[in-house]
């Protein structure tokens, strides 16, 4: 047995599948890659003050003061876990398989761990919930109000009850719930030069709030908010016969491999099924990978460890009983980068179940 059912040779199944691991590795345009960075720290002091030193002035003799570093930091830890799936190709089954039925299963593999990365970074992102790392540091969400303060900018202050896990108080989103997103993140310094604002939403909400149909000053719905801000339907999207001028650029058509469905107030919209129905996100997102993202993406400190990997199994064939293995861990770094709204009539905001 050296052979799939249609002829093609055992160990070019394997290493194909190498290569499309390595492909797969590589190049990685999901939701999670905008939202987080890759770290193998397991955790990192965080200033939580804007205190600043001062120069002083020179003398002819003296020597000058030492520039101090922060004296109050916050640990931010990293998770780390390794999760595991077998291929179960046993002989009798690669006897009888086409070389096709078992990059089938591979190709299940990969959506379970593209469901297991992005669902893991989204489950941090709106849950509150504190956990411990194996060195016993603590892992922490967004700010949700849990009496720590978070640290000024600017010269704005703010209290030990801010949180930006918010609710929208009533069955839709509305265009205020989105612009106290946007506001509580840019207060916070980030969305400015070199990141991108981004509003994440399940299809669902977007056309029960008709957020594409938003324009300044007009009102959407009885009693609703008025809009600040005109939503701007990107390149995507099907052409429209309209008497009104845009002025400015028009979103472009994709956001690093992402569909971008338009903007409003700056912020670009994406839609995604992994975003859990009732809440929207805005985030503040510097790119793929980029390290001002909120959240920490940990990897093991040996890079043979990184990544989605295929383990050889015990079989005259490296592909038989063969396994697959992530070992990756997520906490929040910028707990001011983001913030979220659950869509509801209630003031208290519950964190969605996510499926991984």
């Amino acid at each position: 047995m050296n052979q799939t059912a249609d002829g093609v040779d055992l160990n070019s199944v394997w290493q194909e599948v190498a290569d499309a691991l390595a492909l797969y590795n590589e190049e990685r345009t999901t939701i999670a890659s905008l939202l987080s960075y890759r770290t193998v720290q397991v955790a990192d002091a965080v200033p939580q003050s804007s205190s600043s030193d001062s120069f002083e002035e020179a003398t002819e003799f003296g020597v000058p003061r030492a520039i101090r570093p922060p004296s109050d930091v916050l640990k931010l830890g990293y998770q780390f876990k390794d999760f595991d799936i077998s291929l179960r190709a046993t002989w009798r089954f690669l006897r009888e398989a086409t070389a096709e039925q078992i990059t089938a299963q591979v190709v299940r593999v990969l959506e379970a761990d593209n469901k297991l990365i992005n669902g893991t970074v989204l489950r941090r992102l709106f849950s509150p919930t504190v956990f411990q790392n194996e060195f016993g540091h603590n892992c922490y969400g967004l700010w949700n109000g849990d009496g720590m303060t978070p640290p000024p900018y600017l010269g704005k202050t703010f209290t030990s009850s801010h949180t930006h896990l918010l609710t929208s108080q009533s069955s839709v989103i509305d265009s205020q719930d989105v612009e106290d997103l946007l506001r509580h993140v840019t207060e916070h310094g980030y969305g400015r030069v070199g990141s991108q604002m981004l509003i994440l939403a399940h299809p669902d909400d977007v056309d029960a709030a008709t957020l594409t149909a938003w324009r300044a000053g007009v009102e959407y719905r009885t009693g609703g908010p008025l809009p600040k801000f005109d939503f701007i339907p990107s390149a995507a999207m099907p052409a429209w016969i309209s008497d009104e001028t845009i002025h400015g650029p028009v979103p472009a058509a994709e956001y690093n491999g992402l569909v971008v469905h338009g903007s409003y107030g700056g912020a670009l919209l994406l839609q995604s099924m992994y975003v859990p129905k009732g809440y929207v996100a805005v985030v503040a997102s510097g790119g793929p990978g980029s390290e001002s993202n909120s959240v920490g993406f940990r990897e093991h400190v040996n890079p043979s460890y990184a990544g989605l990997r295929h383990i050889a199994g015990n079989g005259p064939y490296p592909i038989q009983d063969s396994f697959f293995v992530r070992s990756f861990g997520v906490g929040v770094r910028h707990r001011g980068a983001a913030a979220v709204c659950q869509i509801t009539a209630s003031a208290s905001y519950t964190a969605p179940t996510i499926a991984t």
